[in-house]
């Protein structure tokens, strides 16, 4: 029997969900859920894996706002690495999708969706797997592309790092590749015949975290039918790759810390202490520094996991290699999919370099798989390749990001169509949107950042998207 491709639909219209499970049934095995927090709850109960997911923005509790949405994709990447996420896709939402894909979405869906077109694109994203599962010290060595200094110091720290058996942390924006050095550290070291698991700490609900990395014994809660090892033991003399550290429940530090301090641990529900010998590396895109001083990360624990740290560096800081990893993943997918590779012209190439790539190279991978689908064989054009970017002025997309600033004296003269109101409207606006990404979607957490009331962001909202109270259909 042939396994369908697993597909999670989230959308709170549900009309839409089941017409759309409807058409997808047959060749997909679905799941349609109509919240975020649904969403959530089901994958980490464990008993749904998706390979793809298909999300709409405007989701419960603000279905007239894309923070849900965004908070979903964040949340469904942060769960797996390589699960592909399509974006239902409103006729005025163009700023909303282009963040999206910048934030790892695949692709887009427009509404209303051509069944045959999406299918096309579900395929497509199904079969844009690319090099992630490499397990030879040679392939590892290879797959960290780039001659810059940053990233030749990152290099050097692997090498340097790769055989001890201490505690690392990795840390780096979403997107930057933390799972890539976990995985060289492993590789690159005497332990690579052995196994490298890995664990997103934010893939499972807090209550299963416990027995899913120490084990557990038969009867120690219920649904335990029999004993089961942990990845701890799974892992034996192999390295245990912790993702999203920084997500780990409080209460289950001290019981992590153990383990790192005298290599103890035991299956829940068991009074048998056993040993642990595989190398911890962990990963996160929080500040644990911060997140310590906030009492939400325990400071021991923090000390006893950077023994070693590596710090990914974002992509907008890797000058050349920007251009470098997209000549690499171009040849790539083409040869993957048996078609001739695009190529970009000097002004898109003078564009590709001077886009901050937001969503590192999670989101430069992503648009190569477009660029590839849409030109094959053909060069891209600078106008072309602006429509892939989140923000398509290439202008406000300096290579290290850094804030526009601008000469108001320059922007009032001659400019018969000058508002102040909507200029500022449109300052307001960035900030707002840039404290919900740095909180990911976390509404209370941003208006802390402001300084502001929730209500008053709320409101502030409203004003500034007034055509955002009607959800596109």
């Amino acid at each position: 029997m042939v396994l369908k491709p697993s597909l999670l639909i989230v959308d709170d219209d549900s009309l839409i969900g089941e017409s759309l499970s409807f058409v997808l049934s047959d060749e997909f095995d679905v799941r349609v859920c109509e919240s975020r927090t649904e969403a959530m709850m089901l994958l980490k109960s464990g008993g749904f894996q998706p390979q793809l997911a298909l999300i709409d923005l405007g989701l419960p509790p603000l279905p007239h706002l894309p923070t849900e949405g965004f908070k979903l994709l964040g949340e469904l990447l942060a769960w797996s690495q390589r699960i592909r996420v399509l974006v239902l896709s409103g006729q005025n939402e163009n700023s909303n999708a282009r963040r999206a894909r910048a934030l790892g979405a695949i692709d887009l869906v427009p509404k209303p969706c051509d069944p045959s077109h999406l299918r096309k694109l579900l395929f497509a994203a199904l079969n844009a797997d690319d090099d992630e599962h490499l397990s030879s010290p040679d392939e590892i060595a290879h797959s960290l592309i780039g001659d810059s200094p940053a990233m030749h110091n990152l290099r050097s720290q692997i090498d340097l790092y790769a055989s001890s058996a201490f505690p690392a942390l990795i840390e780096g924006e979403s997107g930057s590749g933390k799972e890539r050095v976990a995985a060289a550290l492993h590789y690159l070291s005497p332990r690579a015949a052995l196994p490298f698991l890995a664990l997103n700490c934010s893939a499972i609900s807090a209550n299963l975290v416990e027995p899913t990395l120490f084990g557990y014994v038969k009867g120690a809660f219920t649904g335990a039918a029999s004993n089961k090892a942990g990845y701890f033991e799974d892992a034996g003399d192999g390295t245990l790759f912790l993702d999203e550290i920084g997500e780990l429940p409080l209460d289950l530090q001290p019981k992590l810390l153990r383990v790192l301090e005298n290599g103890e641990y035991q299956r829940v529900g068991d009074t048998q202490p056993r040993q642990a010998k595989a190398r911890i590396v962990a990963a996160t895109n929080r500040d644990l520094r911060a997140e310590v001083k906030e009492g939400r990360f325990r400071a021991d624990l923090y000390h006893r996991l950077s023994v070693f740290s590596l710090l990914v560096p974002p992509l907008r800081e890797l000058g050349s290699d920007k251009l470098k990893l997209m000549e690499h993943f171009r040849l790539q997918y083409a040869a993957k999919h048996h078609t001739e590779p695009f190529t970009l012209d000097a002004s898109a190439r003078d564009a590709w370099q001077r886009y901050a790539f937001p969503g590192n190279v999670r989101e430069l991978k992503n648009i190569v798989i477009r660029l590839t689908a849409k030109y094959a064989g053909y060069a891209v054009a600078k106008m072309e390749l602006l429509t892939e970017f989140e923000v398509p002025d290439e202008q406000t997309s300096t290579e290290t990001a850094a804030p526009t600033f601008f000469d108001p004296k320059r922007e009032i003269t001659g400019n018969a169509e000058f508002r102040l109101d909507q200029v500022l409207a449109a300052v307001e606006l960035k900030y707002i949107d840039a404290a919900i990404d740095l909180s990911r979607g976390n509404m209370s957490q941003a208006a802390r950042v402001l300084g502001v009331s929730r209500s008053t962001l709320y409101s502030r909202l409203e004003a500034l998207r007034p055509d955002a109270d009607k959800k596109t259909p």
